[in-house]
């Protein structure tokens, strides 16, 4: 049965409140229970990110049904301004995520040091058990905030991964990337060292002006592969985008294992890299296309990718990243029952 996935025009962005209230996804919210609103805050000098006018007609709504909100995100692998919770916090509050303009607090999910961490049996494919952030375990319910763009392993980020990568503890977060260490074609290495500085886990240096790699501390993580110009570092394409778009949904089950949520996607500042990236480059490559919004994660990653194509003009996300097939994660959702592809779009 195809789901409802309701959507608003981004120029009529400023109607988001009533445009939820009027879709009516929230049921789910049960009074005085915890609920976590899951979003990125932005890395600094990223623009992608959700903006806090954009997180407030939110939580009034769940205000309004007597339940207790918080905003939250967890740790980063690579070492930068979200890998702990101190710096985390510094950067939303920069970026104005405020209990002033948000109407909630932030609890950053996996504790100071980002290892604060429940574990989920699943019995999947890729993983037995899965490792996520304590706060989104003891959460009673949730809501997902996701910016829905293109990404360097993926193919696009959305609401699945918002949910998978974004909800795993830093274990969590190794084990899905894990099977995207990049390659090395020094052939085209000019030994200028870009890559080393943009590796947060030093596991890059350079030896007689050449990249070498250290496999061990590699995170998988592609801060390499974005900051070269060179085309040093790729990735098997074909075999690696599979695994680590299976492990992220495999994540997405151990999270939403006996929870339920609403998912609501931004279609707007549609960049090729995902937010993690702090690059002035990685700006918007087509128009803001509108908001969607739902209550299968899967049905609305699907109508996010059919209205970027359609406001594109042809498949955006073949022409950013033409190895990569990205509705591998979709298939994979569906098949483990996660929900469905199948929707029907309702205009607000």
């Amino acid at each position: 049965m195809a789901q409802e996935v309701y959507f608003l025009p981004w120029k009529r962005k400023d109607e988001l409140y009533s445009f939820l209230k009027a879709a009516k996804i929230f049921k789910h919210v049960k009074e005085r229970t915890f609920l976590a609103i899951k979003i990125h805050f932005g890395e600094e000098s990223n623009k992608g990110y959700i903006k806090p006018e954009c997180v407030a007609p939110v939580v009034k709504i769940i205000m309004e049904k007597a339940a207790y909100p918080f905003l939250t995100d967890a740790s980063t692998i690579y070492i930068g301004k979200r890998s702990d919770a101190y710096h985390h916090l510094l950067i939303a509050n920069k970026h104005g995520f405020t209990i002033d303009s948000c109407g909630c607090p932030i609890i950053i999910a996996d504790g100071l040091r980002g290892n604060v961490e429940q574990k989920i049996k699943v019995n999947l494919k890729h993983f037995k058990t899965v490792t996520i952030a304590q706060e989104i375990y003891s959460a009673d319910s949730f809501i997902f905030m996701n910016h829905f763009k293109g990404h360097e392993i993926t193919g696009f980020g959305g609401a699945l991964k918002n949910i998978g990568m974004g909800c795993g503890s830093k274990v969590g977060k190794y084990a899905m990337h894990n099977s995207s260490k990049p390659t090395i074609n020094n052939e085209h290495c000019i030994g200028c060292g870009n890559c080393v500085r943009h590796c947060y886990q030093k596991a890059l240096s350079l030896v007689y002006k050449k990249v070498v790699m250290d496999k061990e501390k590699c995170a998988g993580c592609g801060q390499c592969i974005v900051n070269c110009a060179f085309k040093v570092f790729g990735l098997k394409w074909n075999k690696d985008s599979s695994v680590v778009q299976e492990k992220i949904v495999e994540y997405v089950a151990g999270v939403l294992k006996n929870k339920s949520g609403t998912y609501i996607s931004f279609l707007n500042h549609i960049s090729k890299y995902c937010d993690c990236f702090s690059l002035q480059k990685n700006g918007p490559l087509m128009d803001d296309v509108g908001i969607v919004a739902g209550v299968d994660p899967v049905a609305l990653d699907q109508a996010s990718y059919d209205l970027v194509n359609k406001a594109f003009g042809k498949n955006f996300f073949k022409e950013i990243y033409p190895e990569i097939d990205p509705t591998i994660q979709l298939k994979y959702a569906e098949e483990l029952g996660l929900g469905t592809r199948n929707y029907k779009l309702i205009s607000y």
